[in-house]
């Protein structure tokens, strides 16, 4: 990934937050059958290794956990959020006429060494673990005690278990840092005012920063 240095996030807390909040994962692999990407939820151990550890499970039918094998590089892509930005937005366009259209985002991409974890107890952890932190939100929340254990026992069967070691985090926030606070500021009002808060809200803090850095 290309990452100039004013969109650089290089601190791990901050990149690790982004895994958390959006744990839908990209698992792009480059393993016997060539060039494959899967969409998986992840759960992140931040105490696990130097910089974390990526828990997972795939159905079994997915031959991405035979295609790979114990301790191949694998890239996992977390993505927060991204809007198109507007020139008009930019108060300085309406005066210099000298912008042009763009697209701002927030990514993690995680490096590291996979392994095929195909066991019922990993597996049991990793699906009562991410069950019990996305239905927290729920009025009642769904537990795998709620289902019949022999429908359960056959399920877990059906899926295996993947765990990513983290060796290298690249992370970028494309917020239009290398523009004036002001053009800054007025494309995150933009995208507030359009319902899009998340990028917006990110612009507007990287609006002040720049602020108070003079520019």
């Amino acid at each position: 990934m290309y990452v100039p240095a004013h969109f650089e996030e290089s601190r791990a807390e901050v990149l690790h937050d982004l895994m958390d909040k959006h744990p839908m994962g990209i698992l792009c692999t480059h393993g016997k059958s060539g060039l494959d990407a899967n969409h998986i939820p992840f759960e992140l151990h931040r105490d696990e290794g130097s910089l974390g550890v990526l828990h997972a499970h795939v159905a079994r039918n997915n031959t991405v956990w035979q295609d790979v094998g114990d301790g191949d590089e694998v890239l996992v892509v977390f993505r927060a959020g991204d809007a198109y930005i507007s020139p008009q937005w930019y108060p300085s366009k309406h005066e210099f006429h000298k912008q042009v259209p763009s697209w701002n985002y927030i990514v993690a991409h995680a490096y590291g060494r996979i392994t095929i974890r195909d066991d019922e107890r990993y597996v049991r952890g990793v699906v009562a673990r991410l069950t019990r932190i996305h239905e927290a939100a729920q009025p009642v929340p769904w537990k795998m005690t709620d289902s019949p254990k022999d429908y359960i026992d056959t399920m877990l069967k059906a899926i295996v278990g993947l765990e990513v070691e983290i060796t290298r985090l690249v992370g970028k926030s494309k917020l239009s840092q290398n523009k004036e606070s002001n053009d800054i500021r007025g494309a995150g009002e933009a995208l507030k005012a359009q319902g899009d808060h998340l990028i917006g809200d990110a612009m507007l803090l990287s609006a002040s920063i720049a602020a108070r850095s003079g520019r």
